[in-house]
């Protein structure tokens, strides 16, 4: 159910806010629109961002190989009533890779490991690849009035892995660190260019 390469799916803390912002911030107009649901200026996803509770809520990240961040995915919580909704965005130059699928995968995971017991994305009628991806990953969709929701019971059992959840952790890790050491080896000089 995983893609085919391994993708490094990174939690995120707040040390990471600045790059979450950026990563935000450089999406086209278009792509905002699909990804908060409305047309999405500058200063509200700064003020979006700095809402984040990045003590209850779980950001994570898939990096590009000059640290940049490809792809993003949201997951907040709701405590009470045991749900989670997930919210992504890709880099244009980073699609068909994968990396949403991963960090929609890596959402679902870390919501069972949780306990949370439902799994919600809601996006417009017109994005497409995030109901495609929904569907992929075994959410129910449900079109109305030119919106979409998606929903997934969520089983520990079926989708929780918290051994997987660590070595994906520590993949990632691995994986930020051999990016830091080809970017450093390329500012010295000693590699011809980041690949």
């Amino acid at each position: 159910m995983g893609p085919r390469l391994r993708v490094a799916v990174q939690k995120l803390n707040h040390l990471h806010r600045d790059v979450i912002a950026r990563h935000l911030l450089q999406l086209a107009a278009e792509d905002r629109l699909l990804r908060f649901g409305h047309p999405a200026k500058d200063e509200s996803i700064r003020e979006y961002v700095a809402r984040i509770d990045l003590e209850r809520d779980r950001v994570f990240g898939v990096h590009a190989p000059d640290l940049a961040l490809a792809g993003l995915g949201h997951l907040a919580f709701d405590p009470d009533a045991r749900t989670a909704e997930l919210g992504l965005s890709v880099d244009a130059a980073s699609r068909g890779q994968g990396y949403g699928y991963a960090l929609l995968q890596r959402g679902v995971q870390h919501a069972a490991n949780l306990r949370y017991r439902a799994l919600f994305m809601h996006c417009l009628a017109d994005n497409r690849i995030m109901m495609h991806l929904a569907r992929k990953a075994g959410l129910s969709v449900v079109v109305r009035a030119g919106e979409a929701d998606a929903t997934l019971s969520l089983d520990r059992a079926t989708h929780g892995d918290a051994l997987g959840e660590a070595v994906g952790d520590q993949f990632a890790l691995i994986d930020c660190l051999l990016k830091q050491q080809d970017l450093w080896l390329a500012h010295a000089g000693l590699k011809a260019k980041v690949s």
